[in-house]
């Protein structure tokens, strides 16, 4: 198992940044993303319940099928594209590896 893994984020001037992440440490990218202070708000703390850790997946990664509770709020977020997804409902997995996400703009 690999101790980390390499996460990009394209922030909303669109900028590449190359993210290590701990698969040990139960993370997930709202979390890594507010880690290396990239401007992600996670108002909510995690809980799919304000959409301000909205990004777009870039990369051709298969991620776990959304919630209820991440397509409810979505439902309810601005700028929501087909690819979007909560940066905290992605868990910081080997599987995630090499992921590209890029910001949502702020509402």
């Amino acid at each position: 198992m690999k101790e980390n893994i390499t996460v990009y984020i394209v922030d909303r001037e669109g900028e590449k940044h190359e993210l290590l992440a701990p698969t040990d440490m139960n993370m997930n990218v709202m979390e890594l993303c507010k880690s290396y202070d990239l401007p992600v708000e996670g108002t909510c703390g995690g809980m799919a319940m304000c959409a301000s850790c909205q990004c777009y997946l870039e990369s051709e990664h298969d991620l776990a099928e959304q919630s209820d509770a991440e397509l409810d709020m979505l439902d309810q977020a601005f700028f929501v594209e087909d690819n979007s997804r909560l940066g905290c409902q992605i868990d910081i997995t080997e599987q995630i590896d090499n992921i590209v996400l890029r910001l949502a703009p702020e509402a």
